[in-house]
């Protein structure tokens, strides 16, 4: 449960942090009144990312088993994919991504009457359903990777919870109410992140193994299932939050180890000292 609510967490914050931004812009520059275009292009993006997600969990029930288990590898993969995208754009661009909103709803405003405000109107739309939609799909995936391998109703509270939370720090911050360092928060989140992808991926290569499409490295690496078996309480929980495993292949094993070297040895790295003196983002 604590893997999808601090996911969505992030995602939610994240989105809610761009809109807040392109929301009080407008507001600050009297064009309030494109609100509702705002809102328009924020539901379409939730709408394709959920038409995305049921096509897809939909379309996995009708394969058989081998493709099944190839399916969940492909998505397990893209997941982790998609999440260290995440982590490492919103490193690079958090200092910079008020400015950038701004620009982009200046030039997408840019034009004034009759046919221009008919073209702004669908230039807005766009802009926030891109932004948005981004957000919206990368949930879709890992979601999708999470639910396959967890049963029960935990995960799917937990990632509701997370949005709930995000809603309202995100309220809170577009309010004013509330100024939440974001640096901070990415860095951290966005470790945590770089770990759960480990788990989706070497749960990714299990899944060849089991479909039969990578027979090499299925020798067991080691076996804790006497000292921490999956099935005990914190070994389910591991496996929840950082996809543990007892008895992992080694195939398995050198791909958790491998990724998690790799990744958070470039994420933790510090900042270029161009990037060091950017402004800071909103809410820091």
């Amino acid at each position: 449960m604590l893997a999808p609510f601090l996911i969505m967490l992030r995602e939610g914050i994240e989105a809610a942090l761009i809109t807040g931004i392109i929301a009080g812009y407008l507001r600050q520059t009297g064009r309030g009144a494109w609100m509702p275009v705002v809102w328009i292009g924020i539901f379409l993006a939730l709408a394709a990312s959920l038409f995305v997600g049921a096509g897809l969990q939909l379309a996995s029930g009708e394969f058989p088993q081998k493709a099944q288990e190839l399916f969940e590898a492909a998505v397990g993969a893209f997941a982790a994919v998609v999440l260290v995208s995440m982590v490492f754009w919103m490193r690079r661009a958090a200092r910079s991504i008020k400015r950038e909103l701004h620009d982009s709803i200046d030039a997408a405003l840019a034009t004034s009457t009759g046919q221009g405000s008919r073209a702004q109107g669908w230039a807005l739309i766009g802009m926030v359903f891109f932004a948005v939609a981004r957000e919206g799909l990368e949930s879709v995936f890992f979601l999708l990777a999470v639910f396959q391998q967890s049963s029960g109703p935990a995960a799917p509270l937990g990632a509701l919870a997370g949005i709930v939370v995000a809603a309202g720090v995100g309220w809170a911050i577009y309010a004013g109410g509330v100024r939440l360092n974001l640096r901070q928060f990415f860095r951290w989140t966005g470790a945590f992140i770089l770990v759960v992808a480990a788990g989706l991926l070497s749960s990714a290569v299990r899944s060849l193994h089991e479909a039969g499409l990578w027979n090499a490295l299925q020798e067991r690496a080691f076996d804790l299932s006497g000292v921490l078996p999956v099935s005990s309480p914190l070994g389910s929980v591991l496996s929840g939050i950082l996809g543990y495993d007892d008895a992992p292949s080694i195939g398995a094993a050198a791909v958790y180890a491998a990724f998690l070297a790799i990744t958070l040895a470039l994420f933790l790295r510090p900042l270029s000292e161009r990037r060091a003196t950017a402004p800071a983002p909103a809410g820091e």
